[in-house]
């Protein structure tokens, strides 16, 4: 099991610590509904240090980006980040990612943790065009700050205008008392924020820099469960759950982040797959009586009939209610369509309808 810089400061805060991709990560501290509360109302923080990142440079570096990822990363410039996916070759997803454009000729890919070998291997596997490759996921750590009072309550420890920085765009600069920090206006939970990219030697001394900063707007340390549940509020996929080697783009909703302007991994299939339209498609659903969706669980017709599986549900913290992302076939993936979700023995009605679940 490997730690992140930060193991020894979450244990000391009493967080819950469970395996997670490898790693040994703090999945609560006060409890799920508080945590997530504190990221929708003030600002939160979240050790993501078990994320991966790749940096791919030199003059063949966008080329070898443009063959395996779906998005177009020629649209990128200097400071600019982009969602995007790796396509197999057999219609699925090897992984779902950010590309960041750090310099003409290099990129930061960032990974999800569970699949940093395999990606790493897929994109090697693709890199005929002698593209450089570093993988600096054991080196890097990565901090999430996240909520309304994000740009307000870190303001005070960098010199850079936060409140300038936009959504998917970043700077390279000072932060927390260190040099040469990614400081991106990115994150999964919808409630707006920063993430950011350090060297493991410097994540303590800037964790401890951003709960100073932070402490008279109510900042508190976020587990990894508040983290699922304040994504699936938003309807953001997750890799292993709601996307994955066998799961299309197209099905997943992710039509996108896929550009067909270029060449990439499987994009003729995927081109045809779209023109010919999907059998199944990703929906988002919220419970019309009491109950709790999980991963796995069936969804039914009417008659009981087995029509698709939930992919991601909870109950919901901000809306005090049963939501959930499931596959079904398309006839039944409009909105207001109603379905059933079956809870043990009881089919509980469900009514699908358009992301996100949190307006905010």
């Amino acid at each position: 099991m490997k730690n992140t810089a930060l193991t020894e400061t979450h244990e000391a805060l009493g967080a819950k610590m469970v395996p997670f991709a490898g790693y040994n990560m703090p999945v609560q501290y006060e409890g799920i509904n508080i945590e997530h509360e504190t990221v929708r109302q003030a600002v939160g923080v979240f050790d993501v240090s078990h994320m991966g990142e790749f940096l791919i440079d030199g003059e063949h570096a966008l080329e070898l980006i443009q063959k395996v990822s779906s998005n177009d990363a020629s649209k990128l410039t200097i400071g600019k980040a982009q969602y995007s996916c790796l396509p197999n070759d057999d219609g699925g997803i090897v992984d779902d990612l950010i590309i960041y454009k750090i310099k003409e000729e290099q990129f930061l890919l960032v990974v999800n943790a569970s699949n940093i070998e395999k990606d790493w291997n897929w994109i090697q596997s693709k890199n005929d065009v002698g593209a450089k490759i570093r993988d600096l996921s054991e080196d890097y750590s990565l901090l999430a700050i996240q909520g309304p009072k994000a740009i307000e309550a870190m303001q005070s420890i960098t010199s850079h205008d936060l409140s300038a920085i936009k959504f998917y765009n970043f700077v390279v600069g000072d932060f927390a008392g260190v040099e040469h920090i990614i400081i991106s206006a990115t994150g999964y939970t919808g409630s707006g924020g920063f993430e950011i990219y350090c060297k493991n030697s410097d994540a303590k001394q800037i964790w401890d820099k951003v709960f100073e900063a932070g402490a008279d707007f109510g900042i508190k340390p976020i587990g990894l469960a508040a983290r699922d549940t304040l994504r699936l509020e938003m309807g953001y996929c997750l890799y292993g759950n709601d996307i994955d080697d066998t799961t299309s783009p197209i099905e997943a909703g992710l039509g996108w982040i896929t550009k067909f302007t270029k060449d990439f991994t499987n994009s003729e299939a995927i081109k045809a797959e779209k023109a010919r339209g999907i059998e199944n498609k990703l929906i988002a659903f919220e419970l019309d009586e009491r109950g709790i969706p999980r991963q796995g669980y069936d969804i039914v017709d009417h008659n009981g009939n087995k029509i698709g599986r939930v992919t991601s549900g909870t109950m919901s913290p901000s809306l005090g209610k049963g939501i959930g992302l499931g596959y079904v076939p398309k006839v039944f993936a409009d909105f207001h369509s109603k379905i059933n979700i079956q809870i043990r023995k009881k089919a509980i009605p469900a009514t699908v309808i358009k992301l996100p679940f949190y307006k905010g």
